[in-house]
C-alpha cells in the first residue's frame, strides 16, 4: 500500500487511542496502545474462551513469522561514494560478480537486476525509499530460479552510518518466508564483501559467489 493509505490508517489508530505516537527527530514514531486492547479483551474474551484463543494465535503467528536477514561490514570510504558503488549499474557489476542493477533511484522507481550485459534478468523490484547517502529501501522479486520465484516479493534496506573514516554499512533482507531457501539469501555476505574490497582496494574478488551456498561435489 501507499506511504499515504498506512499514514490514514495510523491517524485513524490513533484517533481511536489504539497507537500513540511521539516525534523523534525527523521521524514519527507509532508504538501500539496496549491498555484499550486490554479493557477489549477482558471484557469480551471470557475465561473459558482464552486458552484457545491464545492457542490459536500462538499457531498463526509460529506459522506467519518472516525472516530477517541483517549483514554488518565496515567499508574505509565516504557515504557519498558508498552511496555510488550501490546503485551505479557499472561499478555493482565488477563486485557483484557481473550482476547490474538499471534505475534512476527516484521514490517509487522500479529497477531491474541482470547479468550477461541484460540478456539474463535476475531480479526486480521498486525503490520505497531513497534518502541518499544514507538509506535505501527495496522490494525484491528474485528471478533466477523457479524456487526463488515461488518465495515471492521481500524486502532489502541498505543503510549508511559514517564511522569516522570509514561508513558500517547494514544489509537488512527481511519480509522472507519462514521456509525461504538460502540461495534467496545466501549471496548476501560476498556481495558486501566483495563492495568492500573494491572500494578499499580497486580489485574484485574472484571467488564465484557465496561458497556457503554452493552445491557440495
Amino acid at each position: 500500500m501507499t506511504r499515504f493509505g498506512v499514514m490514514k490508517h495510523l491517524k485513524q489508530l490513533e484517533e481511536a487511542g489504539l497507537v500513540v505516537s511521539r516525534k523523534h527527530g525527523r521521524e514519527k514514531l507509532h508504538f501500539l496502545n496496549p491498555v484499550p486492547i486490554r479493557l477489549v479483551h477482558d471484557r469480551w474474551v471470557s475465561k473459558y474462551a482464552e486458552p484457545w484463543t491464545a492457542a490459536l494465535s500462538d499457531l498463526k503467528q509460529s506459522l506467519e513469522k518472516t525472516m530477517e536477514k541483517v549483514f554488518e561490514i565496515y567499508i574505509r570510504t565516504t557515504p557519498e561514494r558508498l552511496w555510488e558503488a550501490i546503485t551505479d549499474g557499472e561499478i555493482r557489476s565488477k563486485y557483484q560478480f557481473g550482476v547490474a542493477i538499471k534505475s534512476d533511484f527516484t521514490p517509487g522507481s522500479r529497477y531491474e537486476m541482470s547479468a550477461g550485459n541484460g540478456a539474463v534478468n535476475l531480479g526486480e523490484g521498486e525503490n520505497l525509499e531513497v534518502d541518499p547517502p544514507r538509506r535505501l529501501v527495496q522490494s525484491f522479486n528474485a528471478l533466477w530460479s523457479d524456487d526463488v520465484k515461488a518465495e515471492g516479493t521481500s524486502r532489502v534496506t541498505w543503510e549508511i552510518e559514517p564511522v569516522g573514516d570509514s561508513c558500517r554499512l547494514t544489509v537488512i533482507h527481511d519480509q522472507l518466508p519462514p521456509d525461504a531457501p538460502a540461495e534467496l539469501y545466501g549471496g548476501w555476505p560476498m556481495i558486501v564483501s566483495g563492495l568492500k574490497t573494491w572500494l578499499e582496494t580497486g580489485q574484485t574478488l574472484t571467488t564465484p559467489g557465496s561458497l556457503m551456498y554452493q552445491p557440495q561435489p
